[in-house]
Protein backbone atom coordinates (compact mmCIF):
# COMPACT_ATOMS: atom_id res chain seq x y z
CA UNK A 1 0.00 0.00 0.00
CA UNK A 2 1.56 3.34 -1.07
CA UNK A 3 1.22 5.83 1.75
CA UNK A 4 1.24 9.54 0.63
CA UNK A 5 1.49 12.25 3.79
CA UNK A 6 -0.87 15.42 3.45
CA UNK A 7 -1.38 17.40 6.12
CA UNK A 8 -5.11 18.21 7.38
CA UNK A 9 -5.46 21.29 5.42
CA UNK A 10 -5.14 19.26 2.65
CA UNK A 11 -7.72 17.40 2.88
CA UNK A 12 -10.56 19.37 4.58
CA UNK A 13 -11.85 22.50 4.79
CA UNK A 14 -12.35 24.87 8.43
CA UNK A 15 -15.97 26.14 9.32
CA UNK A 16 -16.96 28.49 12.23
CA UNK A 17 -20.04 28.28 14.31
CA UNK A 18 -21.88 32.12 15.60
CA UNK A 19 -25.08 29.83 17.00
CA UNK A 20 -25.08 30.55 20.96
CA UNK A 21 -26.97 27.48 23.21
CA UNK A 22 -28.96 30.21 25.04
CA UNK A 23 -30.66 31.22 21.63
CA UNK A 24 -31.76 28.49 20.65
CA UNK A 25 -34.65 28.24 24.10
CA UNK A 26 -37.29 29.07 21.90
CA UNK A 27 -36.69 26.93 18.62
CA UNK A 28 -38.27 23.82 17.82
CA UNK A 29 -37.79 21.37 14.73
CA UNK A 30 -36.42 18.82 12.88
CA UNK A 31 -33.06 19.35 12.44
CA UNK A 32 -30.60 18.71 14.98
CA UNK A 33 -27.50 20.59 16.63
CA UNK A 34 -25.09 19.43 18.46
CA UNK A 35 -22.25 21.14 21.09
CA UNK A 36 -19.83 19.56 23.22
CA UNK A 37 -21.56 16.94 25.01
CA UNK A 38 -23.37 15.57 21.64
CA UNK A 39 -26.82 16.26 21.00
CA UNK A 40 -28.82 19.47 22.22
CA UNK A 41 -31.84 19.16 20.70
CA UNK A 42 -33.98 19.85 17.31
CA UNK A 43 -34.41 23.27 15.84
CA UNK A 44 -35.57 24.54 12.44
CA UNK A 45 -32.51 25.32 11.01
CA UNK A 46 -29.68 23.46 9.55
CA UNK A 47 -26.03 25.00 8.53
CA UNK A 48 -24.22 21.53 6.70
CA UNK A 49 -26.38 20.18 4.06
CA UNK A 50 -23.64 17.29 3.79
CA UNK A 51 -21.94 14.62 6.67
CA UNK A 52 -18.91 16.79 8.58
CA UNK A 53 -16.50 16.30 11.56
CA UNK A 54 -17.13 18.83 13.94
CA UNK A 55 -14.23 19.17 16.62
CA UNK A 56 -14.59 20.85 20.31
CA UNK A 57 -12.36 24.08 19.84
CA UNK A 58 -13.74 25.63 23.54
CA UNK A 59 -13.79 25.05 27.11
CA UNK A 60 -13.91 21.88 28.37
CA UNK A 61 -13.69 18.60 26.35
CA UNK A 62 -11.40 20.57 23.66
CA UNK A 63 -10.34 18.62 20.96
CA UNK A 64 -12.88 15.87 20.86
CA UNK A 65 -14.24 14.84 17.72
CA UNK A 66 -17.83 13.87 16.31
CA UNK A 67 -19.06 12.69 13.21
CA UNK A 68 -22.48 13.92 12.53
CA UNK A 69 -25.04 13.70 9.90
CA UNK A 70 -26.16 16.23 6.98
CA UNK A 71 -28.85 18.64 7.60
CA UNK A 72 -27.38 19.51 11.08
CA UNK A 73 -25.45 22.04 12.83
CA UNK A 74 -22.76 22.97 15.60
CA UNK A 75 -23.04 26.04 18.40
CA UNK A 76 -20.37 28.10 18.77
CA UNK A 77 -17.82 26.11 21.20
CA UNK A 78 -17.08 23.59 17.90
CA UNK A 79 -15.63 23.89 14.57
CA UNK A 80 -16.51 21.92 11.56
CA UNK A 81 -13.91 20.22 9.32
CA UNK A 82 -15.62 19.78 6.12
CA UNK A 83 -13.77 16.91 3.52
CA UNK A 84 -12.16 17.44 0.35
CA UNK A 85 -12.99 15.27 -2.42
CA UNK A 86 -9.95 13.25 -1.81
CA UNK A 87 -10.67 11.96 1.28
CA UNK A 88 -13.67 9.52 3.06
CA UNK A 89 -15.15 11.33 5.54
CA UNK A 90 -15.03 7.90 8.11
CA UNK A 91 -11.07 7.99 7.31
CA UNK A 92 -10.85 11.70 7.92
CA UNK A 93 -12.45 11.24 11.17
CA UNK A 94 -10.58 8.38 12.49
CA UNK A 95 -7.54 10.06 11.34
CA UNK A 96 -8.44 13.60 13.30
CA UNK A 97 -9.88 11.51 16.76
CA UNK A 98 -5.96 9.94 16.36
CA UNK A 99 -3.99 13.64 15.94
CA UNK A 100 -5.31 14.01 20.02
CA UNK A 101 -5.71 17.54 19.07
CA UNK A 102 -6.24 19.13 22.82
CA UNK A 103 -2.54 19.41 22.64
CA UNK A 104 -2.74 22.59 20.67
CA UNK A 105 -4.49 23.97 23.70
CA UNK A 106 -3.94 27.63 24.61
CA UNK A 107 -6.04 29.80 27.39
CA UNK A 108 -5.45 29.75 30.86
CA UNK A 109 -9.32 30.04 31.90
CA UNK A 110 -10.85 29.12 29.22
CA UNK A 111 -9.16 26.73 26.36
CA UNK A 112 -9.15 26.95 23.19
CA UNK A 113 -7.72 25.19 19.81
CA UNK A 114 -7.48 26.66 16.37
CA UNK A 115 -7.40 25.71 13.18
CA UNK A 116 -4.48 27.76 11.94
CA UNK A 117 -2.47 26.13 14.63
CA UNK A 118 -3.27 22.24 14.07
CA UNK A 119 -3.93 22.12 10.20
CA UNK A 120 -0.20 21.39 9.49
CA UNK A 121 -0.65 18.02 11.21
CA UNK A 122 0.28 15.16 9.02
CA UNK A 123 -1.74 12.01 7.78
CA UNK A 124 -1.25 9.26 5.41
CA UNK A 125 -3.39 9.92 2.57
CA UNK A 126 -3.67 6.42 0.51
CA UNK A 127 -6.70 5.80 -2.49
CA UNK A 128 -10.21 5.85 -1.31
CA UNK A 129 -10.47 2.31 -1.95
CA UNK A 130 -7.73 1.83 0.70
CA UNK A 131 -9.44 4.09 2.50
CA UNK A 132 -13.01 2.14 2.69
CA UNK A 133 -10.93 -1.38 3.63
CA UNK A 134 -9.21 0.85 6.91
CA UNK A 135 -12.65 2.51 7.94
CA UNK A 136 -14.35 -1.44 7.89
CA UNK A 137 -11.50 -2.99 10.01
CA UNK A 138 -12.03 0.74 12.25
CA UNK A 139 -15.17 0.41 12.33
CA UNK A 140 -15.77 -3.19 13.82
CA UNK A 141 -13.20 -2.36 16.50
CA UNK A 142 -15.36 0.59 17.37
CA UNK A 143 -18.50 -1.25 17.53
CA UNK A 144 -16.07 -3.47 20.26
CA UNK A 145 -14.58 -0.64 22.03
CA UNK A 146 -18.20 0.31 22.17
CA UNK A 147 -20.05 -2.59 23.44
CA UNK A 148 -17.39 -2.66 25.68
CA UNK A 149 -18.58 0.54 27.62
CA UNK A 150 -22.18 -0.79 27.77
CA UNK A 151 -21.07 -3.75 29.36
CA UNK A 152 -19.09 -1.43 31.69
CA UNK A 153 -22.21 0.66 32.38
CA UNK A 154 -24.53 -2.04 32.84
CA UNK A 155 -21.99 -3.22 35.97
CA UNK A 156 -21.88 0.41 37.02
CA UNK A 157 -26.10 0.22 37.53
CA UNK A 158 -25.88 -3.28 38.98
CA UNK A 159 -23.57 -1.87 41.44
CA UNK A 160 -25.22 1.04 42.47
CA UNK A 161 -28.53 -1.29 42.62
CA UNK A 162 -26.58 -3.76 44.64
CA UNK A 163 -25.53 -1.42 46.81
CA UNK A 164 -29.18 -0.02 47.48
CA UNK A 165 -29.82 -3.64 48.25
CA UNK A 166 -27.49 -3.71 51.23
CA UNK A 167 -27.42 -0.23 52.77
CA UNK A 168 -30.73 1.46 51.73
CA UNK A 169 -31.34 4.16 49.50
CA UNK A 170 -28.53 6.80 50.88
CA UNK A 171 -31.51 9.77 50.85
CA UNK A 172 -34.05 8.25 52.95
CA UNK A 173 -31.80 5.90 54.97
CA UNK A 174 -34.47 3.60 56.20
CA UNK A 175 -31.72 1.54 57.65
CA UNK A 176 -30.69 4.47 60.11
CA UNK A 177 -26.99 4.72 59.73
CA UNK A 178 -24.72 7.15 60.97
CA UNK A 179 -24.47 10.30 58.94
CA UNK A 180 -21.24 12.61 59.23
CA UNK A 181 -20.78 15.22 56.28
CA UNK A 182 -18.37 14.24 53.57
CA UNK A 183 -16.02 16.72 54.10
CA UNK A 184 -14.95 15.23 57.65
CA UNK A 185 -13.61 11.80 55.58
CA UNK A 186 -11.85 12.98 52.94
CA UNK A 187 -9.98 16.00 51.71
CA UNK A 188 -10.58 18.03 48.98
CA UNK A 189 -8.58 19.85 46.28
CA UNK A 190 -11.23 22.63 44.58
CA UNK A 191 -9.03 22.37 41.14
CA UNK A 192 -6.65 21.35 39.09
CA UNK A 193 -3.87 22.82 37.14
CA UNK A 194 -4.00 25.23 34.46
CA UNK A 195 -2.21 26.85 31.61
CA UNK A 196 0.30 24.20 31.18
CA UNK A 197 -0.02 23.28 27.50
CA UNK A 198 3.45 24.45 27.20
CA UNK A 199 4.81 21.85 29.03
CA UNK A 200 2.36 19.13 26.90
CA UNK A 201 4.61 16.32 25.54
CA UNK A 202 4.35 12.93 23.54
CA UNK A 203 5.77 11.26 26.62
CA UNK A 204 5.78 11.64 30.23
CA UNK A 205 3.32 11.94 32.81
CA UNK A 206 -0.02 11.56 32.50
CA UNK A 207 -2.21 14.97 32.21
CA UNK A 208 -5.69 13.96 33.16
CA UNK A 209 -8.72 15.69 31.78
CA UNK A 210 -12.22 14.94 31.83
CA UNK A 211 -12.57 12.44 28.48
CA UNK A 212 -10.30 10.40 30.70
CA UNK A 213 -12.98 9.89 33.82
CA UNK A 214 -15.35 7.41 32.59
CA UNK A 215 -17.53 4.64 34.21
CA UNK A 216 -16.11 5.67 37.84
CA UNK A 217 -12.22 4.87 36.53
CA UNK A 218 -9.62 6.98 35.26
CA UNK A 219 -8.67 5.21 31.39
CA UNK A 220 -5.38 6.08 30.08
CA UNK A 221 -7.29 6.12 26.63
CA UNK A 222 -6.18 9.16 24.39
CA UNK A 223 -4.24 10.38 27.65
CA UNK A 224 -2.16 13.57 27.36
CA UNK A 225 1.50 13.39 28.07
CA UNK A 226 3.08 16.58 29.94
CA UNK A 227 6.07 17.19 31.93
CA UNK A 228 4.92 18.91 34.74
CA UNK A 229 6.32 22.41 36.37
CA UNK A 230 8.37 21.94 39.46
CA UNK A 231 5.67 24.16 41.64
CA UNK A 232 3.71 23.73 44.06
CA UNK A 233 0.62 23.45 42.18
CA UNK A 234 2.43 20.46 40.36
CA UNK A 235 2.74 18.86 44.01
CA UNK A 236 -0.68 19.89 45.11
CA UNK A 237 -2.16 18.65 41.37
CA UNK A 238 -0.51 15.08 41.65
CA UNK A 239 -3.02 11.96 42.28
CA UNK A 240 -2.31 8.73 44.39
CA UNK A 241 -3.82 5.98 44.03
CA UNK A 242 -7.33 5.42 45.07
CA UNK A 243 -7.92 9.53 44.76
CA UNK A 244 -11.83 10.31 43.94
CA UNK A 245 -11.55 12.23 40.76
CA UNK A 246 -14.72 14.09 40.28
CA UNK A 247 -15.74 16.98 37.01
CA UNK A 248 -16.62 20.38 38.15
CA UNK A 249 -17.47 21.66 34.82
CA UNK A 250 -18.78 20.16 31.48
CA UNK A 251 -20.20 16.78 32.39
CA UNK A 252 -20.79 17.66 36.03
CA UNK A 253 -20.38 15.27 38.80
CA UNK A 254 -18.61 12.66 36.53
CA UNK A 255 -16.64 10.57 39.18
CA UNK A 256 -13.26 8.22 38.54
CA UNK A 257 -11.11 6.68 40.99
CA UNK A 258 -7.33 6.83 40.23
CA UNK A 259 -5.66 3.40 39.56
CA UNK A 260 -2.16 2.16 41.14
CA UNK A 261 -1.02 2.05 36.91
CA UNK A 262 -2.20 6.18 36.76
CA UNK A 263 -0.68 6.86 39.94
CA UNK A 264 2.77 5.36 39.51
CA UNK A 265 2.65 7.14 36.03
CA UNK A 266 2.84 10.52 37.40
CA UNK A 267 -0.98 11.71 36.81
CA UNK A 268 -1.38 15.30 37.03
CA UNK A 269 -5.38 16.80 37.12
CA UNK A 270 -6.45 19.82 34.79
CA UNK A 271 -8.78 22.42 36.19
CA UNK A 272 -12.19 21.13 35.24
CA UNK A 273 -11.60 18.02 38.09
Amino acid sequence: MKKNYVTLEDVCIKGSSNIAQKDLENNEGKYPIYGASGFIKNVDFYVQEKPYIAVVKDGAGIGRTMMLPAYSSVIGTMQYLLPKDNIDISYLYYAVTAMNLAKYYTGATIPHIYFKDYRKEKLPLVDKLEQKKIVEVLSKIDALRSCHERQLYDFEVLVKSRFIEMFGDPVTNPLHWPICLLGEQIKFITSGSRGWAKYFTNDGAYFITIKNVKNSNVKIDDMQYIIPPNNAEAIRTKVQEGDLLISITADLGRTGVVSKEIAEHGGYINQHL
